[in-house]
Order: C-alpha cells, then structure tokens, then sequence
C-alpha cells in the first residue's frame, strides 16, 4: 500500500465546505482546467461516479463512504491497483481542516505506488484550493 496526505484550514464552516465538496463531486466545475464528475445517483454509498481529470480518459469510481460535514471518499479501481480518494473534514477553532488522502491498494500498489501516486496526488493543494474558493462563494 502507498499512500500520502494533503492538510489545509479555511476559516470557512465545515458545512460551507462539505457543500462545496458534494457540488464539485456533484458535476460543478470551477474552471476549464479542474476534474469533472458526473454523479450517476444520489450522493451516497455505491453511487457511480465518471471522473475525467483534467487531459485524461474518463475512469468510474464509486462512492465507498459519505458522512455529511465530516467524510467522503471514493474508489477507482484499475486493474491490479485501486485509488481511494478520503477527504475528512474536521472542525478547527471557527474554521475547518480538510485532509485530502490517496492511498494506493493492491497486489501492483508497493510497485506502481511511489510511481503514480506522487503525479496523481501533485494537484491537492490546488484542487483544495479550488475547493476552498467554492466554499466561499457559496457553491452548493
């Protein structure tokens, strides 16, 4: 298994920032240059989602774990590996923290991980970001 970890405050509410998460993994997209996701259900546990990252082929993921304000995440499987993607929110004095996780799984992860994992995982702080001016504008 590989995994690593992006952590970042706002001063915003978690309820703010959980709005904004389920509106961007909901098919909201701030900008040419961000991932798009086309929700295929509700936002729930076993839901498919399609992800196309910015200049890549679209991959499915599914909804493996939502609890309103505190965490999401979602599994990509591709072939020999998985990509689970954790976003928990915590309450942070009159703010949130927001860690951002990717851990690789599988029989190919301890190979492919180090490999892959530091490309996939290079835009957190500017998709946090994004996730962050969603947030304050009020996306939901």
């Amino acid at each position: 298994m590989w995994t690593t970890t992006y952590t970042a405050t706002t001063d915003l509410p978690p309820a703010a920032v959980w709005a904004a998460l389920r509106a961007l993994h909901s098919g909201y997209t701030p900008s040419a240059d961000s991932d798009r996701f086309e929700l295929h259900g509700p936002f729930a546990v076993g839901t498919r989602i399609s992800l196309t990252p910015a200049g890549q082929e679209t991959v499915e993921s599914v909804i493996t774990a939502v609890q309103d304000e505190q965490l999401y995440e979602d599994r990509t499987e591709l072939g020999d590996i998985a990509l689970v993607f954790r976003f928990v929110l915590t309450p942070d004095g009159a703010g949130t923290r927001v860690e951002h996780t990717l851990q690789i799984e599988g029989p190919a992860a301890d190979a492919t991980g180090p490999v892959i994992g530091p490309q996939i995982s290079a835009d957190f702080p500017d998709s946090t970001a994004e996730l962050f001016a969603a947030a304050a504008a009020g996306v939901r």
